[in-house]
């Protein structure tokens, strides 16, 4: 007989197991269908997004930077296709597979390829990485055909900056390079991100929010293999705006053929507005090579180079002026009263005054001599003599009217101020008293006194163009077509309280300098044309040469004199202003004004028009 008792016990503990059971089945049936719910109702479509992007890609559309012409609308920087290799890691699976097949069909140097691959490493596999920039056609062609077999590689088309000239202008139209970090977190280089070129220098650098352009970018519809099957929707890029410059093309040609072989710098501008009509630095660089982002030995040897490549000498390179800084100290002396244009000084060849004595550049000297001939002939004890009658704040004075020891508001900035001495400034900078022969050093431009090329032809166009210092620009218009976002405007921040009859006799002067037999600028005499100008050597270490060197070319170049030549033509209409600076070049009259000569006669007798 079986024991009801035990039937009952395992009856109850069946059932309460089967509870137990029930609940557990009940309970992970509820957490699924939670989780289902939460799958397919709560985040339904953020899940749809994912998956939709997994077969949609966004595309980049970069802008198409605006193009740069010169005054005449030659164009001078554009833009070209460079075709451009990327590889995604995840479409390809296996990238070193992938890259063996690319290293089989173009040329491509494995050790880039090995860095490639380990910068990246660590990069979203998702996110394509450039392999090879600007492609040949005939490179573009074996990937096109081979494309089937090349899992995860695509080619992009984007628009490549393109230097038409090479070194032509260069310091003008500057360079672009990747964008910085720093730059990025800036806030100042809008709708670029990391990976865009920008302006670094120039033109490029200081219009680069009008250059650049707006980005734009597409969805695109792709297949298992990466391949692109359809757009299913595109917003266009926005090109850049253009921009015409007030360079002459023919004009900075002829200007940095001159300077070729030569360190220095040439300025041409517009005497009545301040439009820059050449503006050459020598050397010069190419901008094409920073395109491509420039590599670190050629990098190096820019920037190891003795004489400066990168330095834009026409704006920043600060020279003592020499004879060409007589115009300031005649009509400092004129205005203050202390020169007579009818006085006569006695030239000997020296000038005794201390425990020195100041040589003039002609050793027999220049006999009695008045104002005009002292200019027309650069007399350098003239000007010893009247300058030591002025003072160094009376001359300090007058420099700094007429723009030297500051900035010229030249548009695209980077200018050095040069440096105009005062008694103030020495002991400050120096903590030594200014000395009586220290301003007989400065009248004739020496001492501590510094100018640029472009303070240079702006102070020849201030003497001829009514006394005003205009500031000089580089760009004429900015924009598209007829729609410009700016447009050049002359702009005069002060006008020199100079006599008008004082000033009309230096102008006289400087014509004589150039017209005149004795004119120490003869050699840019143009038949037809009245030149005026003023020539200037510039001592760069003191030498005897009655000691030391025979003749001026046993000097070594390094210890020559720097060689100044300021001319505006024609003197009664100006029209063209022009200062050459040729470093270590010697006697200003035979080196640097025959270049501005040919400067000068190429811009008014070729039909060239202001």
């Amino acid at each position: 007989m079986r024991d009801s008792g035990f039937d009952s016990v395992s009856v109850e503990i069946f059932s309460r197991r089967l509870k137990i059971v029930t609940l557990f089945v009940m309970a992970v049936f509820s957490i699924l269908t939670l989780r289902l719910w939460s799958l397919q109702v709560l985040n339904g479509p953020n899940y749809r997004v994912q998956s939709e992007n997994n077969r949609i890609h966004l595309q980049d559309i970069p802008p198409v930077r605006g193009m740069i012409f010169d005054r005449r609308g030659k164009l001078l920087v554009d833009n070209r296709p460079s075709y451009d290799l990327y590889i995604t890691p995840e479409e390809a699976r296996n990238v070193k597979e992938v890259m063996g097949r690319l290293l089989s069909l173009i040329d491509v140097n494995p050790e880039q390829i090995d860095n490639t691959l380990n910068s990246n490493a660590k990069m979203p596999p998702f996110k394509p990485f450039l392999i090879k920039e600007n492609m040949s056609r005939d490179e573009l062609a074996v990937i096109e055909t081979n494309l089937f077999n090349l899992n995860g590689v695509s080619i992009q088309i984007k628009p490549r900056r393109h230097y038409m000239f090479g070194k032509f202008a260069s310091h003008v139209i500057g360079y672009l390079g990747e964008i910085s970090p720093k730059e990025l977190r800036s806030g100042g280089f809008q709708n670029t991100k990391p990976g865009d070129l920008v302006g670094k220098y120039g033109v490029e650098g200081k219009w680069q929010r009008y250059l650049h352009g707006i980005r734009g970018g597409e969805q695109v519809e792709v297949d298992a293999a990466g391949r692109k099957l359809r757009v299913i929707s595109r917003k266009p890029s926005v090109p850049g705006q253009n921009i015409l410059l007030t360079i002459d093309h023919e004009l900075q040609l002829l200007a940095e053929s001159k300077l070729e072989g030569n360190t220095g710098a040439v300025v041409a501008m517009n005497p009545k507005n301040g439009e820059i009509l050449a503006l050459a630095s020598s050397p010069a660089y190419d901008p094409n090579l920073f395109i491509s982002g420039i590599d670190s030995e050629a990098w190096s040897r820019i920037i190891r180079s003795s004489n400066y490549p990168l330095q834009n000498r026409a704006i920043a390179g600060q020279y003592p002026p020499g004879s060409v800084f007589k115009i300031v100290v005649a009509l400092a002396g004129l205005e203050e009263g202390v020169i007579d244009p009818e006085e006569e000084i006695l030239c000997t060849g020296q000038f005794p005054f201390g425990n020195r004595v100041y040589r003039c550049w002609k050793k027999q000297g220049h006999g009695n001599i008045s104002l005009h001939r002292a200019i027309v002939e650069s007399c350098d004890i003239y000007f010893y003599k009247m300058g030591y009658r002025l003072g160094v704040e009376k001359i300090a004075h007058y420099a700094k009217m007429f723009g030297l020891g500051e900035s010229t508001g030249f548009d695209l900035g980077g200018e050095k101020p040069g440096l105009v001495p005062t008694r103030k400034w020495k002991l400050k900078r120096l903590g030594i008293p200014w000395q009586a022969g220290e301003t007989i050093s400065l009248s004739i431009g020496q001492s501590f006194l510094l100018v640029t090329p472009l303070q240079m032809a702006s102070l020849i166009s201030t003497v001829f163009n009514g006394g005003h210092l205009y500031r000089p620009k580089v760009v004429k218009w900015i924009g598209k077509g007829k729609e410009k976002v700016y447009e050049f405007r002359r702009t005069s921040d002060r006008r020199v309280d100079i006599s008008p009859d004082n000033m009309a006799l230096i102008k006289e002067a400087l014509v004589g300098v150039v017209n005149e037999e004795r004119g120490t600028g003869k050699r840019a005499r143009i038949r037809g044309v009245r030149v005026a100008g003023k020539t200037g050597t510039a001592q760069v270490v003191k030498l005897d040469l009655d000691k030391k060197y025979e003749s001026e070319e046993d000097i070594p170049v390094e210890f020559r004199d720097h060689s100044w030549f300021v001319a505006i033509a024609p003197a009664e209409d100006p029209r063209i202003a022009v200062a050459v600076l040729i470093e270590h070049g010697g006697h200003g009259g035979a080196t640097a004004a025959p270049i501005a000569k040919d400067l000068i006669e190429a811009f008014l007798l070729r039909g060239h028009k202001t």
